[in-house]
């Protein structure tokens, strides 16, 4: 095991799918001579050539646009929007085209694209850069959504959307990418992947169950930790695979702690956690011994002063004061 940063586990993923597929491409604004604003394509151009890593103009429609159709044809195209937030220039191509298309061809034609998006709030980038749009794709049937924050997950997790033939919106924490973990390396390292559908349990425990994706379950550890000295025992479950979502795992925390607390860092309203909120109680009403709790940014555009961002991230003294409340309905 190596100890690396999720930006060397993009980087490695996309190195060793390139490999192992020829049919393996990359393209967005800026990703090949530059290796992307991130680095997260750094020397894959010098590796696989301008051929296969694709600087394209800004203009989201035409590449994503060009992703879909190099996805009909045969290729498997990982596309980069810089932003999640200018996905939304590339909605039709995205909501009509790749997350229908097999469906309207019966199943003939394979649609194996990744769209990576980084999102979320933090650095006082304004509100057109620190939106989380991951409930719109949710909405869609056609998508599979993923948003894993370990470079463990980050890597496995990467490989196995690149092998799949339908249509995977992949959404990156745009905070994440110095974060380190463990991952395999040498050939244990090329071979692994993980299966979408399927959460992790960061921390088990039987008080309260927290919920959480992304940077969010970064946030619910922190507190669980705080927490344990306090002698309050918190389950905390980081979903990483959004569509599908592994609710056999939350279910069974559910029915141990009887009390659950939802978090996103998304607004919250209209987000996904009111969805899981909804899943919980229709398959589980019973197992609750207090409502559950949201936890949500605030319903505003997310200002461009640091001090101002910092109210509306949904942060760890949030996520307390919920696991608090739902403690209090003894």
């Amino acid at each position: 095991m190596s100890e690396i940063t999720v930006r060397q586990a993009l980087n490695d993923a996309f190195k060793e799918e390139m490999k192992r597929d020829p049919s393996v491409i990359v393209l967005g604004c800026d990703i090949g001579v530059r290796g992307g604003p991130f680095g997260i394509t750094l020397d894959l151009m010098k590796l696989y050539g301008k051929e296969r890593v694709l600087d394209t103009p800004i203009s989201e429609p035409a590449f994503v646009g060009m992703g879909v159709g190099a996805a009909a044809t045969g290729l498997r195209p990982v596309v980069e929007v810089l932003y999640s937030d200018w996905i939304t220039l590339a909605m039709d191509q995205l909501v009509n085209m790749a997350a229908k298309m097999r469906y309207m061809f019966g199943g003939k034609v394979n649609m194996p694209l990744v769209v990576r998006a980084p999102f979320g709030m933090g650095g006082g980038i304004a509100a057109q850069h620190s939106q989380s749009f991951e409930a719109w794709f949710n909405h869609v049937p056609g998508f599979k959504v993923v948003a894993p924050i370990e470079p463990y997950d980050v890597k496995g997790m990467l490989k196995t959307a690149i092998r799949d033939d339908n249509p995977v919106i992949f959404f990156e924490h745009k905070r994440s990418y110095n974060i380190k973990g463990e991952v395999p390396d040498g050939p244990e390292g090329e071979r692994y992947t993980l299966p979408f559908g399927k959460a992790a349990i960061r921390r088990e425990g039987s008080d309260v169950t927290i919920v959480a994706y992304s940077m969010m379950a970064v946030r619910a550890k922190a507190v669980a930790a705080e927490l344990e000295r306090e002698g309050i025992s918190c389950e905390v479950i980081d979903l990483i695979s959004l569509l599908p979502l592994d609710y056999e795992t939350v279910m069974n925390s559910v029915a141990k702690t009887g009390r659950v607390v939802v978090c996103q860092e998304a607004n919250l309203r209209g987000g996904l956690a009111g969805d899981i909120v909804a899943e919980i109680i229709d398959r589980g009403f019973d197992l609750l011994d207090a409502p559950p709790i949201r936890v949500g940014g605030v319903n505003v555009p997310t200002p461009y002063n640091k001090g101002l961002e910092a109210l509306c991230i949904p942060d760890e003294g949030k996520i307390k004061s919920a696991v608090y409340a739902a403690l209090s309905n003894r």
